[in-house]
């Protein structure tokens, strides 16, 4: 088997959290993993909305917007992740490159640089992004243990999902990709 196959075979995935769920931060959520490797895995959660907006972030930056532009108060900043909550993670469609791009897929891309920010602000980035405080990680190891303990759902993920604004219907939406309604799952954890 090829090894490089075995050791990737999570990226561009969304992990539903399963009823069951222990940690309070990823109860009733949908991560999209970008980076899965033999020393571990990256995910960005994508349905957990804080009070801040985009326009907050501008501000706090001193990112100036060559619009007046009220979608930038109306669009939610994410709570990424519990690790590196003071970094800024964008998801966004490919096309477009900053200095700190990351391919995901042909059609996702990760970044961190400002410079996407400020052509955001400028009416020049990305057509679909989102914005997240942190993001989530997973020694090595780690998630394979939790999906084998049934914490996870995966399935392949798709950008329109990835930047819907249905922030309390992602999970759902997720799961119904898979033709499964999280309501009816039992919280209790088997293998037969």
């Amino acid at each position: 088997m090829n090894d490089n196959i075995h050791t990737r075979y999570l990226e561009n995935q969304f992990l539903i959290a399963m009823p069951q769920m222990l940690d309070p931060y990823f109860t009733n959520t949908v991560t999209y993993l970008w980076k899965h490797n033999e020393e571990g895995a990256l995910g960005i959660v994508i349905n957990k909305p804080l009070k801040a907006c985009v326009a907050d972030i501008f501000a706090e930056l001193d990112i100036i917007c060559s619009t007046e532009n009220s979608l930038f108060r109306e669009r939610p900043v994410l709570a990424g992740g519990p690790v590196e909550r003071d970094k800024g993670f964008i998801i966004h469609d490919a096309g477009q490159q900053w200095e700190s791009s990351i391919e995901v897929t042909s059609e996702i891309t990760i970044c961190t640089s400002r410079t996407i920010l400020q052509d955001i602000a400028n009416g020049s980035g990305p057509e679909n992004y989102l914005v997240a405080l942190g993001c989530a990680g997973w020694e090595a190891g780690q998630l394979e243990r939790e999906i084998t303990e049934n914490t996870w759902l995966t399935i392949p993920a798709n950008a329109e999902l990835i930047f819907s604004d249905n922030y309390n219907g992602k999970a759902k939406a997720a799961a119904g990709l898979l033709g499964i309604d999280l309501q009816q799952i039992s919280p209790e954890a088997g293998h037969s």
